[in-house]
C-alpha cells in the first residue's frame, strides 16, 4: 500500500485558508502525499464557510462531488458550517466525518487515533511549492454586527501567544516562504498578555527575516498614526483591507458596525496619507434588512468616492441565530441582484482605474507560478502581474515595470 494521499479544500475567509495551510503543512511533515481534490485522494478534507447561504450551497457542491469523484476516499466535513449545522452536513450522502471547530487544528491525530490513517514509516516529507503563507494570529469575534454569525461560529476573541507566532515565522521563512499574511477573524483585536497588533508586527519585524509582511483585514477604528506609522519598514504590503459593509450611516447603524462613514473615510485618510501608493480594498454588502433605494445610493456613491483598489460585493444572506434575520422588510431577491449587479460594475471600474495608476513604473513582483505560458505573481500593494518568461521564476522576488 502506498502513502496516503490527502487533498485540502477550503471555502471562506483567509483565516479559513490559513487553517487549511497550517493542516496541509502537518499532514505534510507527517509523512502524508498531498494532492489536489481532483487527483485521487484517500482522504479528502473540506474546511467549511457558513457566513452566506451561497457558502453552504457551494460547501454541500463540494462534498458531494469529492465522493463522486473519490469513491473509496474517507469524506471529512469540518469548521463553520460543520459548527452551525452539524447534523446537516452529516445528512449529506458520503460524508464520513464532520468535525467542529475545536477540533479541526487536531485533525491530523484525529484521523490516525481513530485508525483513518496510518503514518508512513519511511516517506521524506513533501516539499511545498507555495510562495505565500498565512498564518493565524487570533480567531473569534467580541462585536456582533447583527447580520453575522461568526461570532456564534468561531466563539470569542482569542489571540495566538508571540513566541508561537515567531516561531511559525521563523519556520516559514526557513521552509523559503517569501511572504507572510497575518490573519484571524478580527486581526486588529489582536492582543495577548497585553502585546497588540503594533507591538506583534514590530516583534514579528525585529526578530525574523521574512521580506513581505501582509495583514489579511483590519477594521476603520483600528486605525490609528501608531499603526501607520509601522508602514516606514519596507516590508509591510502597502495593502489595507478595511470592510466598509455599507455607505450608508442609517445602514451601518443596524448593523452595529461601531462607526460612521466620516470615521471611515478619516481612517482611509489616514492611510492614504501615511503609505504612499497604497491599496485599499474593501467587502460591501447590498440588500441589507430595510436597505431603501436611497440607502443604497448613498453606498454606491460612497464606495466610488473612496477609490477603492478593489471590492468584494455579496448580497446579504439571512443567517440563523443573528438579529438580522429577524428584521423586517427583508429586501427582495430581484431587487438584491439588481443592486449587485451595480455595485459588481463599479468594483470592475475601480479595479482597472487603481492599476492603470501604475502603467510604466517598476514594482516589484513576487512570482508565484506558471500556468499555459504566463509567469502570475503580486506587487505588495495587491496588483496582479502577468509575463511571458523561460526562466523559473517561482518564488522570487524581482523588479517588474508594468508595461499594459
Amino acid at each position: 500500500m502506498g502513502i496516503p494521499k490527502i487533498a485540502f479544500d477550503t471555502v471562506g475567509c483567509k483565516l479559513n485558508q490559513a487553517e487549511s495551510q497550517l493542516l496541509a503543512r502537518q499532514f505534510a511533515r507527517a509523512g502524508y502525499r498531498l494532492v489536489a481534490p481532483s487527483d485521487g485522494a484517500d482522504v479528502y478534507i473540506l474546511n467549511t464557510c457558513t457566513v452566506t447561504h451561497v457558502a453552504d450551497g457551494k460547501c454541500r457542491r463540494l462534498l458531494k462531488s469529492a465522493r463522486r469523484r473519490n469513491p473509496g476516499a474517507l469524506v471529512v466535513a469540518m469548521g463553520c458550517y460543520a459548527e452551525r449545522a452539524r447534523q446537516e452536513l452529516s445528512k449529506i450522502k458520503g460524508v464520513d466525518l464532520v468535525l467542529d471547530n475545536s477540533q479541526k487544528m487536531e485533525l491530523l491525530t484525529y484521523l490516525e487515533q481513530l485508525g483513518h490513517l496510518v503514518r508512513p514509516e519511511t516517506a521524506s516529507p513533501q516539499a511545498d511549492f507555495r510562495t505565500r503563507a498565512l498564518v493565524r494570529v487570533q480567531d473569534g469575534c467580541n462585536k456582533f454586527c447583527t447580520y453575522c454569525i461568526v461570532p456564534l461560529v468561531r466563539g470569542r476573541e482569542k489571540s495566538v501567544p508571540l513566541d508561537r507566532v515567531i516561531a511559525e515565522v521563523r519556520e516559514l521563512v526557513a521552509d523559503g516562504y517569501k511572504e507572510v499574511v497575518l490573519t484571524g477573524t478580527e486581526v486588529g483585536a489582536y492582543n495577548h498578555d497585553g502585546i497588540g497588533l503594533n507591538e506583534l508586527l514590530r516583534h514579528i519585524l525585529d526578530e525574523t527575516g521574512v521580506a513581505r509582511l501582509r495583514l489579511s483585514s483590519l477594521q476603520p477604528q483600528e486605525i490609528t498614526p501608531e499603526l501607520v506609522g509601522l508602514w516606514q519598514d519596507q516590508r509591510l504590503c502597502r495593502h489595507f483591507h478595511l470592510s466598509l459593509q455599507s455607505g450608508s450611516d442609517s445602514v451601518l447603524k443596524r448593523m452595529n458596525r461601531g462607526y460612521t462613514t466620516a470615521e471611515y473615510q478619516r481612517a482611509v485618510d489616514l492611510v492614504r496619507e501615511a503609505v504612499p501608493s497604497v491599496a485599499i480594498t474593501t467587502d460591501i454588502m447590498v440588500g441589507f434588512p430595510g436597505e431603501t433605494d436611497a440607502e443604497f445610493e448613498e453606498s454606491y456613491n460612497f464606495a466610488k468616492q473612496m477609490d477603492f483598489a478593489r471590492i468584494h460585493v455579496f448580497s446579504y444572506s439571512p443567517r440563523p441565530g443573528t438579529q438580522a434575520a429577524d428584521m423586517p422588510r427583508q429586501v427582495e431577491t430581484n431587487l438584491k441582484r439588481e443592486r449587485s449587479q451595480r455595485m459588481l460594475a463599479l468594483a470592475r471600474e475601480c479595479l482597472r482605474d487603481f492599476r492603470q495608476k501604475f502603467l510604466g513604473q517598476t514594482l516589484m513582483v513576487l512570482w508565484e507560478k506558471e500556468s499555459g505560458g504566463l509567469w502570475s505573481g503580486l506587487t505588495d500593494n495587491y496588483i496582479r502581474v502577468y509575463t511571458k518568461s523561460d526562466k523559473d521564476l517561482t518564488n522570487q522576488l524581482l523588479p517588474f515595470r508594468l508595461v499594459s
